[in-house]
C-alpha cells in the first residue's frame, strides 16, 4: 500500500450510482450516490451523496452509516413520529436497525461511509429496494 491508495471522497468523486426505490420514495425524490471506495467483500463502501428534496421509507434502514453534512439539511423521522433535523458541518450515525423515513429538506451533500448487514446473502441488498452489489467494482447502474 501507499499514497496512491488514499482516496478523496464526496458529492462528484468516484462512481456515480442512482438508486431505485421504487413506491418507497416520493414522486419528487432525486438524489446521487458517489461510490469512492470500499473493500472488495463489501463490508464497508462510502463516498458522496448529494439530494433534491423529497421522502424516502427506509423500513428498515439498509445499512449502518456515519453521515457528515456538507450543505443542505436532511431530517430522519422514525416510526413513531419523532424527528432529528441535521444541516451543514453536522456529523451523525444511523444504525441499521432505524426503520423510519429519511427526509432530504433542501438541497443537500453529504459524505458519508456505510456498512451493509453481512447476513445478506447473493450480493445484492435489496433493503429500501435498492440495487448496488457488495464490489463496488460491479456497481449496477439502473437501466442496465
Amino acid at each position: 500500500m501507499s499514497v496512491n491508495d488514499i482516496r478523496m471522497f464526496g458529492p462528484g468523486q468516484g462512481t456515480r450510482f442512482i438508486p431505485e426505490w421504487g413506491d418507497d420514495a416520493s414522486p419528487n425524490w432525486s438524489e446521487s450516490e458517489w461510490r469512492s471506495f470500499g473493500n472488495p467483500n463489501g463490508e464497508y463502501f462510502g463516498g458522496g451523496w448529494e439530494g433534491e428534496p423529497g421522502t424516502l421509507l427506509c423500513d428498515p434502514y439498509p445499512y449502518d452509516e456515519v453521515c457528515i453534512m456538507i450543505s443542505g439539511r436532511v431530517a430522519l423521522i422514525d416510526l413513531d413520529g419523532n424527528r432529528r433535523e441535521f444541516s451543514a458541518g453536522e456529523a451523525f450515525f444511523v444504525p441499521q436497525s432505524f426503520r423510519g423515513t429519511w427526509e432530504t429538506v433542501e438541497p443537500s451533500r453529504s459524505s458519508s461511509s456505510r456498512s451493509p448487514d453481512r447476513a445478506h446473502d447473493g450480493g445484492n441488498f435489496d433493503d429500501c429496494r435498492s440495487v448496488w452489489s457488495r464490489d463496488q467494482r460491479n456497481v449496477r447502474e439502473p437501466g442496465r
